[in-house]
């Protein structure tokens, strides 16, 4: 992969950058200052990472130091004009701490894929460059027949220097596709400066946007740069742009129009070269009507319109989204190898998912967290019905108003794998392996309870989140293979390799190769089962 360098005065901060980043496969230096970073030929690197602090006046001393090498900023103290003043020197991201790991890793993907400036050989590559395979953007995830035109769109518009519209519910991933847009147009060298409308004050939006001069109003004691000023060259994408107060739609018709601002208390007028991108979840035509939303502004904008899907109108993308964020969720809170249990996966995919991409993430989140082994259940994701109701409920529960909650263990004859039919019977199981070897107490004794000797449970035993058990017309939760991962998971640091084996009834390579393809290692200093 790349070779980074980690510019860091605290060595706990260096050594949590550099276990993200060996973890991502990249080969990593450290240095504790400026002097250290110069001793190591920084223009030699691929990326430089430095903390603010330590990267000197808008960044200019390490900048200069590792040009053309990319410099993403990393800041204790954060601040908007600190931001803006770094990236117009050439920095390829300011991020504030703490980070989310997610977002550090993008902007390190990020910065990687930038061209290295100044060298002879580096001309600027084609747009095609940034896209992924097939033309669609690396980092959108779908293939549905809706993500395709997406993809069409964004590869057709990315290169015109134009105005682009994004609509789409909430949570849907507009800004992912500002920033495919800005990464494969001809803008893609200079910032890309991103903008929620709906998260400024309305009495500061035109500050924020536009700048002000020293003295412009109450509390101004210095002149600010605004963001629009700031993405001069680049693009700038403003989110939920049917949030903006009318006052400030006037002035950014104008810069529309004539590509000119003037600051707040300002006289004189500046020139500025940026394309917009804007997004929105409302009716922008509507507002118009009822006089919410400037129509001028509205047809300046709608040059180019990229209408994203929500996600109960995906199909099979929303388990190929779960898996992805899956994987990155559970690295992110130490949890790898978490899966979906059968049923999750089938709730997952006919759930209407209200708040898009935003709930799957979140709930996949409360999953891993909740989640007492390594597959998660249908309950552990927590989604809930429009009238706040938990969507998953248990048929014993309902019958049964006595029983114990889905979230009690029931107690069984014996421990081990008795342990493992406790949390249902799986009819998939069953066929695999005899009721003797796929339900034996793992103390070696004969299997003495109906659970045990592979029979039915009562009608009145409780079930667990993580199972079905009942008549032959209830859905199978675990699959085969969740099964044996979880019967393996429970048992291994008390049973030999033999023990699982027979009591699985399959053959030892049997055992092995499973654990291969499955990726369950084998733990050191395993115990052997007791003697019966």
């Amino acid at each position: 992969m790349a070779r980074i360098l980690i510019v860091e005065k605290e060595g706990a901060s260096r050594n949590t950058l550099q276990h993200l980043l060996e973890r991502e496969g990249h080969d990593v230096v450290q240095a504790s200052g400026l002097e250290d970073a110069r001793l190591q030929h920084p223009a030699d690197f691929a990326l430089v990472i430095c903390d603010s602090e330590l990267a000197g006046e808008h960044a200019d001393p390490i900048l200069r130091a590792s040009r053309p090498t990319p410099v993403l900023l990393l800041a204790d103290n954060p601040s908007l004009h600190a931001a803006i003043g770094c990236l117009k020197a050439g920095a390829a991201d300011y991020l504030p701490k703490p980070f989310d790991q997610q977002a550090f890793a993008r902007s390190v993907r990020d910065a990687l894929s930038l061209p290295r400036q100044g060298t002879p050989s580096a001309a600027p590559p084609p747009p095609q460059a940034h896209a992924g395979t097939a033309n669609k953007p690396v980092e959108m995830i779908g293939h549905c027949r809706a993500m395709q035109q997406v993809y069409t769109r964004i590869r057709k518009v990315a290169p015109a220097d134009v105005t682009v519209l994004v609509l789409g519910e909430s949570g849907t991933g507009k800004e992912l596709v500002a920033r495919a847009i800005h990464r494969q147009s001809e803008r893609h060298q200079a910032p890309l400066i991103c903008v929620n409308c709906a998260a400024i004050p309305e009495t500061l939006i035109e500050s924020e946007l536009f700048g002000h001069e020293k003295g412009a109003f109450t509390g101004a004691t210095s002149s600010r740069t605004g963001l629009i000023e700031a993405a001069d060259g680049g693009t700038l994408f403003l989110d939920e742009i049917g949030e903006l107060p009318l006052d400030a739609q006037a002035r950014l018709l104008r810069v529309l129009q004539e590509g000119e601002i003037r600051r707040v208390g300002a006289i004189e007028t500046r020139y500025v070269d940026i394309r917009l991108i804007a997004a929105t979840h409302r009716n922008l035509h509507q507002l118009s009507a009822s006089g919410e939303f400037r129509l001028d502004l509205y047809y300046r904008l709608n040059v180019m319109e990229i209408d994203l899907p929500p996600l109960r109108e995906r199909g099979d993308d929303v388990l190929e989204l779960a898996e992805h964020l899956l994987a990155g969720i559970a690295r992110k809170h130490g949890r790898d190898g978490m899966r979906l249990s059968q049923r999750a996966r089938q709730e997952i995919h006919h759930y209407a998912w209200p708040g898009n991409v935003r709930e799957l993430e979140n709930a996949l989140e409360r999953g891993v967290i909740l989640a007492e082994r390594r597959i998660i259940a249908p309950e552990d994701l927590g989604l809930r019905t429009p009238s706040g109701q938990p969507l998953q409920a248990t048929p014993a529960a309902t019958a049964d108003p006595a029983a114990p909650s889905t979230a009690q263990t029931p107690k069984t004859a014996g421990k081990g794998a008795a342990k493992g039919a406790m949390k249902g019977t799986v009819k998939s199981a069953a066929r695999d392996a005899s009721p003797e070897t796929a339900a034996a107490p793992a103390t070696g004794q004969p299997a003495t309870s109906q659970q045990d000797m592979g029979q039915p449970p009562p009608a009145d035993t409780p079930r667990s989140g993580l199972s079905v058990v009942g008549d032959a017309s209830e859905e199978e939760d675990l699959s085969l293979e969740d099964y044996f991962q979880h019967f393996v998971l429970e048992h291994q640091d008390h049973m030999s390799e033999t023990e699982l084996a027979r009591r699985l009834g399959i053959s030892r390579k049997n055992l092995w190769e499973r654990r291969q393809r499955l990726g369950i290692p084998r733990r050191k200093g395993r115990r052997s089962s007791p003697a019966n």
